[in-house]
């Protein structure tokens, strides 16, 4: 109960901090929050896909249109990487996205982060952590995103559900991006209905979505997929058709 207190405060707290905004926002298409997992689940090679499926989709000219095809014609953008409820680190802070230039530069700075991995699974904590890059980060934007990528359940934390709910009545939308392994999970059977877990328990606010990565090696076009989705509103399908194009190099 006490817990749960603790939550409820915090997210109340959150809520007025949100309504709040900084006297000199700069005024962006989307905010969009990048939550990547790193738990212990996440091999070293994994977590290189899913490095290089940002950096591949952050500039891909396809990502870079929809960019640009926005009302202001840029996004503001930050990367993080989280595990257990202890470990949430941001990789690359606030940035405006407007083209391709600064996309590359996002880009590069994912990969030359270190490498980190940590014990747990904290859905929730990612939630949390997520929900509060938005607060006086010098940006106004039409839309504020959370975009959640992971192999596995809550397991560490907060009560999910409560959580993405509080999250979500604060005006953030939650998006997810869980990825289908085959792969045994510490000696457990792979998950193979995480896509599921992540439509009950992840996604939440108007207009939310998630898109499967059917495997690590397809966590490239998941996220590509994704990102022109959340930054130009498309329907799902249209998305996939455009993301789909082979002109986008």
């Amino acid at each position: 109960m006490r817990a749960i207190s603790l939550l409820l405060a915090t997210l109340a707290g959150l809520a007025m901090a949100l309504a709040a905004l900084p006297a000199r926002a700069l005024d962006v298409d989307l905010e969009l929050v990048l939550a990547v997992d790193v738990s212990r689940s996440v091999d070293d090679e994994e977590a290189q896909l899913q490095r290089e499926g940002y950096m591949q989709a952050l500039t891909d000219r396809r990502v870079i249109d929809a960019i640009q095809s926005g009302q202001l014609g840029r996004i503001a953008v930050t990367y993080f990487e989280w595990a257990g409820a202890h470990y949430q680190n941001t990789t690359v802070p606030w940035t405006v996205i407007d083209g391709p230039d600064s996309a590359k530069a996002f880009a590069l700075r994912i990969g030359d982060a270190p490498r980190i991995s940590e014990m747990w699974t904290s859905i929730s904590g990612a939630m949390l952590y997520g929900a509060a890059q938005f607060v006086d980060n010098g940006f106004n934007g039409t839309r504020r995103v959370i975009d959640i990528s992971g192999d596995g359940r809550n397991n560490s934390g907060p009560e999910i559900t409560m959580t993405r709910d509080l999250v979500v009545a604060s005006g953030i939308v939650i998006n997810g991006l869980p990825i289908m392994s085959e792969r045994p999970n510490f000696g457990r059977p792979p998950e193979r209905d995480v896509d599921i877990y992540y439509e009950q328990n992840v996604i939440g606010g108007a207009g939310s979505f998630l898109v499967p990565a059917l495997e690590f090696s397809d966590f490239a076009r998941a996220v590509r997929t994704k990102l022109i989705k959340e930054i130009s509103g498309l329907p799902y399908g249209d998305a996939i058709d455009v993301a789909e194009r082979q002109d986008g190099r």
